[in-house]
């Protein structure tokens, strides 16, 4: 994975990868332009689609492309560049000798940031007549740039010239000791939170639609829906309110991995539901729970093997689950809490069937503040809150 890729999973357990919309041909055949109308042709297939984009992030000549193409696209509301030059045509200073055999023959094969690339005149033609400056002040957007200073292949003059040029509102980020293509994980790690954290912002502005179109149509006397969406493949968007997150299966089963599966989300709604149901209790009591750690796994069993379940015939669903207790609890608080986890379990319903089990036995709390562990026991159906509150 590129450094885009990583910093955009290491933020959101999620990864995307742009449509390859030039399956065919090479980098030769391009050049800085034609690069700049993938990127507005791949953003008019997103709007189509899936959505339209409203955050770019480029990096090195992307972050150069990106503030190129903003202005073409009227859904972005922010840009953030990542070791890119002021002026493209600043290639043509890395080129060095290259410069010379691509004049005279045409082509050369060179290295930049320690990847080869073959490079037609055409290319460096091209740079000559790219107007940076003017789109950088022209940019209409949020702008974040991300440069390190000891950036052996973009020096970071590059970052304070993009960076002048820029009018308001505008941020620059150090990437200290970071090389080029932020080959460390922790430093793409840490462009990608960076980011992340500044394109919310923007991501959440009164723009941006809390709830899909489909809702309006919608007319039962309310108005809080979960809306879940898919086209072609298996990646589904889904939203709740205000939230977004996609769905997907992995890739050996014909999805692109792009969000957790189906049964990942049950499980993760499962633990949540469970887990703030214990922090709002021990905060009720004013106990001395420091955090809820909720591990799960899911399985399918026979269920001529399941002595707790209803059916008999076919498979049923197995989740294993563990809660681990993190505080000073004494042994009655610790007691209690676990007989509310238990409370918040499974109920019968006759078209859905679980099991939970245990995966070891409860140990009785402790006032010494040490981790704490037990489980939840077993029982049958789906997960649902007990009506009329907990005691």
């Amino acid at each position: 994975a590129g450094p885009g890729e990583r910093w955009f999973r290491s933020r959101h357990h999620v990864s995307f990868k742009l449509p390859k919309l030039l399956a065919q041909g090479s980098f030769a055949d391009t050049n800085f332009s034609s690069n700049v109308d993938d990127l507005e042709a791949a953003a008019r297939f997103m709007a189509i689609e899936f959505e339209a984009p409203h955050i770019l992030v480029g990096h090195s000549l992307g972050g150069a492309a990106v503030l190129q193409v903003a202005a073409r696209l009227p859904t972005v509301r922010a840009v953030a560049t990542i070791g890119a030059p002021a002026d493209p045509a600043h290639v043509k200073r890395l080129l060095g000798p290259a410069t010379e055999r691509i004049a005279a023959d045409g082509v050369a094969n060179v290295t930049l940031g320690g990847r080869s690339f073959s490079i037609k005149r055409q290319f460096l033609d091209d740079l000559e007549h790219t107007r940076m400056q003017e789109s950088i002040r022209s940019l209409g957007r949020a702008l974040l740039v991300l440069h390190s200073p000891t950036d052996e292949v973009v020096g970071i003059d590059d970052a304070s010239r993009i960076y002048q040029a820029a009018l308001h509102p505008k941020s620059f980020i150090s990437l200290d000791r970071a090389d080029h293509l932020l080959s460390d994980q922790r430093d793409s790690t840490y462009a990608g939170s960076m980011i992340a954290t500044w394109a919310e912002k923007y991501l959440q502005s009164d723009g941006m639609p809390t709830r899909s179109d489909t809702l309006d149509a919608v007319d039962d006397g309310t108005d809080e829906w979960v809306v879940v969406e898919i086209g072609k493949g298996y990646t589904t968007r889904v939203r709740a309110g205000a939230h977004r997150l996609l769905a997907d299966e992995p890739v050996d089963l014909g999805g692109g991995d792009r969000g957790p599966a189906p049964y990942d989300l049950l499980l993760a709604a499962l633990g949540a539901c469970t887990a703030i149901t214990l922090r709002m209790y021990a905060d009720r009591k004013g106990w001395p729970l420091e955090s809820v750690s909720i591990r799960l796994n899911h399985g399918k069993i026979h269920a001529e093997d399941c002595a707790e379940c209803e059916t008999r015939e076919g498979r049923v669903d197995r989740i294993e689950q563990q809660i681990d207790l993190r505080g000073g609890l004494d042994a009655d608080q610790h007691k209690r809490l676990m007989e509310i986890a238990s409370v918040v379990r499974c109920t019968g319903r006759s078209t859905q069937k679980c099991i939970f089990i245990p995966s070891q036995r409860p140990e009785a709390g402790e006032s010494t503040g040490r981790r704490q562990r037990s489980a939840l026991p077993r029982t049958s159906g789906i997960v649902g809150m007990p009506r009329g509150g907990l005691p």
